[in-house]
């Protein structure tokens, strides 16, 4: 258990920042299964423009220290492999 101030209220800071970045990580994951049911879909023009919202979204997942910057890439890189396969299907 925190004794000193100090300790305190890096708990308070935690707590808060957890919240945060468990809301951005769920907003990713939203955009990530929107995609996924674009694909499902096989709609081309619907699955390029879910891809174009959920790169965005991971790269600000990203940017604000959420998700790894190699996960992220690796993510992007994993998601325009699959719109790549759709196009040429």
């Amino acid at each position: 258990m925190a004794n000193t101030p100090g300790a305190k209220k890096s708990i308070r800071k935690i707590a808060r920042r957890t919240e945060v970045n468990k809301a951005r990580r769920s907003r990713v994951r939203t955009f990530l299964r929107k995609f996924e049911e674009a694909v499902a879909g096989g709609d081309a023009t619907s699955a390029k423009e879910a891809f174009i919202k959920a790169e965005s979204e991971l790269m600000r997942a990203v940017s604000r220290g959420v998700v790894h910057a190699n996960t992220g890439s690796r993510k992007v890189s994993r998601l325009a492999a699959q719109l790549r396969k759709l196009a040429t299907a």
